[in-house]
């Protein structure tokens, strides 16, 4: 068997039929486990797409037995979905400075660079698309990544509400979805690019029209 280290850097691929990485004897820890798959998920995600990720090659990347995938995903689709989130999380951070418009600017700014520069455009549509037909991607996808986003996006404007940054009489919700609807449009529908300069117009023309 082969007895290599499990690579760590985010290209190294795993063919597939490829022997399993082993990690030595004894029963790692449950948390160790999780990261090493989530790991290897965001990885080969990442390398390859979704049209290459198997529940198999996740499994040879992260040294353990497809039973113990499938103890916490229920379908390839939320695994990936758990990867893909898990590789990206620290970059979408939503910064809170009390400067509301520039944390907007921030933010957005970090999701067109995500998602025009980096593989992780591509896997998103992707994960988007196989969710239309995957039930368990669907569910873990509003459940793990859209809802939570979405309610941290609410607080952060909310705050700024109570500021007095926004008027009082808006709905966060919907101001939530006239941004980030605006940038998902120009994923999807890519008629037009997700800019620095569109991300700029896109928050200074809702500012306007949200201040008190």
């Amino acid at each position: 068997m082969d007895k290599t280290p499990a690579p760590t850097v985010i290209s190294c691929a795993v063919a597939e039929g490829e022997a399993p990485v082993r990690r030595g004897r004894g029963r790692r820890p449950t948390d160790e486990v999780r990261r090493d798959i989530l790991s290897a998920a965001g990885a080969l995600l990442l390398d390859e797409g979704m049209a290459s990720f198997t529940i198999e090659r996740v499994a040879a990347r992260a040294g353990v037995s497809k039973t113990s995938i499938y103890k916490w995903w229920p379908s390839k689709g939320a695994l990936a979905l758990d990867g893909y989130f898990a590789t990206v999380e620290n970059t979408l951070a939503f910064p809170d400075t009390g400067d509301i418009e520039t944390d907007l600017l921030t933010q957005l700014q970090a999701f067109a660079h995500l998602t025009t520069d980096t593989a992780a455009g591509r896997v998103v549509k992707e994960l988007i698309g196989a969710a239309q037909t995957d039930a368990d991607l669907a569910a873990a996808y509003r459940e793990h990544y859209s809802g939570p986003r979405r309610r941290l996006a609410v607080e952060v404007l909310s705050r700024a509400q109570q500021r007095g940054e926004i008027r009082a009489d808006l709905d966060p919700r919907i101001v939530v979805d006239q941004l980030w609807g605006a940038c998902y449009h120009r994923l999807l529908i890519p008629d037009e690019p997700i800019t620095e300069d569109f991300v700029g117009g896109l928050v200074s023309n809702l500012m306007r029209g949200i201040r008190p």
